[in-house]
């Protein structure tokens, strides 16, 4: 269909926008020159095009390239690149043709943003395979993985057009790599809308009641902020500090996941806002020393707490972040964050990488090349061998959102890994080899065990032995994505053998039993073992871990869920139609006498009320039920989002019952105390307690109660009243 007059007329003011823009980066007639062809093009592949929301497509790419011009400060081939950047995959244009056209370099950038087609194995993830191929770009340019995290940016904006389904594998995709990824090449403006925008769709209730309290809260906290920098600014000014002073809020996400991980409601976030100080610099003394200056004024105001001082100017993280942060304490007993920065710095945590990259020439310092060095590590572990595309994006999302710490070879050689890491990650950080042998370390000259957590200014030496070998539970001692790519590649040329040898036992075993190996006794057998795949259940037999003596009493168990014999899960019956590209099959109960068999997620066990979303299994096609929050459903969704249910699941009892769930406490001791927990819950809610415990040490008191409810809501309430209970200080539900 043609576009009408009102639509070109949009596309002109968009594309007139975008050339304003352009002033800031063009700087001949080459390169305006440049942008128009690709424009231009764009215009006559994409003509008649439409996206979701019914707008031209062509806005689409339009509003991508402001996006890498404006918010991320790249130049006129990001630009091109952006307006071409679904030409490749949505029309019939051809790589080669824009080689022909635009050259090899903006042919390989398109290339790159170009999603993969054919056909996948059943076992891979057409998501993850993508993933892959984008980050595959980092070996040759990373302008390319900027380009695409703006078109994400874009979509996460205009998400409010696509279905239900498609919302929860698109958030599910940026919030498990895209946020992470902005974050660690410094896009924190980018990373943080990114989080926000998830919340947005995903919970969306939560997310407007968050801002209506911190739109109530505005004036008193306004008003907080101008008595706090009052004398900041009366001193700098004083000083002849060419300043700026604001307060950054906390984004909303944050706030969620804060009370979320602290089960605490809005009122107790007290962390809401940071006060940020960005300067311009004097030639002489050093950054470094101006920051600490300001810093020693600002705590002769204010007093500090000692142990909040983080120095990211003498230590920049690896995105290229730099700072001085310090936590002081305002009058009213509030304490206060107050980040200190240069103008430079300032570009580079708003621009990331291209800011970086832009002061390179200008700074010299021993640590400016960390980003650099971030970037080789990725591109030497995505040219490295891996077992298939989902253990590869698993791998690559642990070098993300991570703190760092510097250790030492014993020749004084520094090595920086993730906070956590220990001496078995440094000896993978070290070479494959000296992980694979290495048997013990001695940490600043004391002898230790190899999964002993190191810290900063730690000296490491490693033991080795060439009768060593990789053990399976290395795997969860280790932090890095090297090191457990390392022992997974050991692992799995060694487990080889013992797949074919547990396959063979297991085949003789069922025979006796008149069996034959099917996928239906696996599904029972697999999971009763606890294992995750058949190929570990296997692995696991042929390495005798596993002997098989209670195999007759596994087959006959029946796998339903206890919650599901009370309860039934349900898809409502609605009318509604069908998109061309709907990845996932609607269920026609209508059509269907026999309704989709359901399972609880053993990850996040969610009970009756809670807010679910249903993955359907694609070996047992069954729909595995997990609570909205879950991580595990996060993962899952970004790289198998077809398999994700499009339609809301509902709970509906059919039988009383109740359901035993625990509550972790903590509060002041006092007499009485447990008296009052007992009141409250059974004259209060009529709930039976199970067990109770409590223990009692320097006037504070810890334990856990269980409790059976009737659903979350019922446990919702429970724990509103606990809070309630004097000296109570946290109650949370344990999962």
């Amino acid at each position: 269909m043609d576009y009408t007059a009102e639509d070109e007329k949009i596309i002109e003011e968009r594309w007139e926008d975008l050339l304003r823009s352009c002033t800031k980066i063009c700087r001949k007639d080459e390169d305006w020159d440049f942008i128009k062809r690709a424009f231009f093009l764009a215009k006559e592949a994409h003509a008649g095009v439409r996206r979701r929301s019914g707008e031209p497509y062509l806005l689409h790419p339009i509003a991508v390239a402001k996006i890498v011009i404006e918010e991320i400060g790249l130049g006129v081939k990001s630009v091109v690149a952006s307006l071409l950047h679904d030409v490749v995959e949505d029309t019939e244009y051809t790589v080669e043709d824009m080689e022909r056209i635009f050259g090899p370099k903006i042919a390989s950038m398109v290339d790159g943003l170009t999603k993969m087609s054919g056909v996948f194995n059943a076992d891979t993830s057409e998501q993850a395979e993508y993933f892959r191929k984008v980050l595959l770009t980092l070996s040759d340019d990373v302008r390319v993985i900027l380009i695409k995290i703006a078109d994400r940016l874009h979509n996460m904006r205009t998400l409010g057009a696509m279905p239900l389904n498609k919302q929860i594998k698109i958030t599910s995709e940026t919030i498990y790599l895209f946020a992470p990824l902005a974050y660690r090449l410094g896009l924190f403006a980018i990373k943080t809308e990114l989080e926000d925008l998830c919340m947005k769709y995903r919970f969306p209730e939560q997310y407007e009641e968050i801002s209506r309290k911190l739109d109530e809260t505005e004036a008193s906290r306004q008003e907080f902020i101008a008595r706090f920098n009052a004398p900041i600014v009366e001193a700098l000014r004083h000083d002849g500090i060419n300043f700026e002073i604001s307060a950054r809020v906390k984004s909303i996400y944050s706030i969620w996941m804060k009370m979320q991980r602290k089960q605490i409601p809005f009122e107790e976030v007290y962390d809401l806002f940071a006060i940020r100080i960005v300067f311009k610099p004097l030639p002489f003394p050093s950054e470094k020393t101006q920051c600490y200056q300001i810093y020693a004024t600002i705590t002769d105001i204010y007093t500090p707490k000692p142990d909040r001082l983080r120095d990211w100017i003498n230590t920049p993280k690896a995105n290229g972040y730099e700072a001085l942060h310090s936590t002081v304490t305002s009058p009213d007993g509030v304490w206060v964050e107050v980040q200190i920065r240069t103008q430079r710095m300032d570009d580079i945590a708003e621009r990331g990488v291209a800011a970086h990259w832009k002061y390179k020439q200008e700074t010299i310092s021993q640590n400016e090349d960390e980003l650099d060095k971030w970037l080789k590590k990725i591109r030497d572990a995505l040219n490295s061998p891996t077992e298939n595309a989902v253990d590869f994006l698993d791998n690559f999302k642990l070098s993300l959102y991570t703190s760092e710490i510097v250790v030492f070879t014993p020749k004084g050689e520094p090595r920086r890994l993730p906070f956590g890491a220990t001496a078995l990650d440094f000896a993978y950080d070290i070479h494959t080899n000296v992980g694979n042998k290495a048997i013990g370390a001695k940490i600043n000259h004391k002898l230790e065990p190899v999964t002993t957590q190191i810290s900063s200014g730690d000296q490491i030496e490693i033991i080795t032995a060439d009768n060593a070998r990789p053990k399976a539970e290395w795997l969860d001692l280790v932090t890095t994505s090297k090191a457990k790519q390392s022992i997974k590649n050991f692992l799995k040329r060694e487990q080889q053998n013992n797949i074919e040898r547990g396959m063979a036992t297991l085949t003789e075993r069922l025979a006796k039993l008149n069996i034959n190996l099917s996928g239906r006794v696996l599904r029972k057998l697999v999971p009763a073992y606890e294992c995750a795949t058949k190929e570990e259940f296997y692995s696991k037999i042929g390495a005798g871990i596993i002997r098989l003596d209670d195999i007759e009493k596994h087959l006959k168990v029946n796998s339903a869920s206890k919650i599901l014999k009370f309860w039934t899960l349900f898809i409502p019956k609605k009318a509604r139609p069908e998109s061309e590209d709907d990845e996932t099959p609607a269920i026609d109960e209508a059509a269907d006498d026999t309704s989709p068999e359901f399972v609880v997620a053993e990850c996040c066990k969610p009970i009756p009320g809670d807010k679910v979303v249903g993955f359907r299994d694609p070996q047992s096609g069954k729909i595995i039920v997990h609570k909205a929050t879950c991580e595990e459903l996060n993962r899952l969704a970004s790289q198998f989002g077809r398999n994700i249910i499009k339609d809301e699941i509902k709970w509906s009892q059919h039988k009383a019952v109740s359901y035993l769930s625990t509550i972790e406490l903590r509060g002041i001791d006092r007499t009485g105390i447990l008296l009052d927990l007992a009141n409250v819950i059974s004259r209060d809610f009529s709930i039976n307690i199970r067990e109770i415990g409590i223990q009692s040490h320097d006037g504070i008191f810890e334990g856990t109660l269980s409790l059976y409810v009737k659903n979350a809501e019922s446990l919702s309430v429970v724990l509103e009243n606990l809070r309630k209970i004097k000296g109570m200080e946290s109650v949370k539900r344990n999962l």
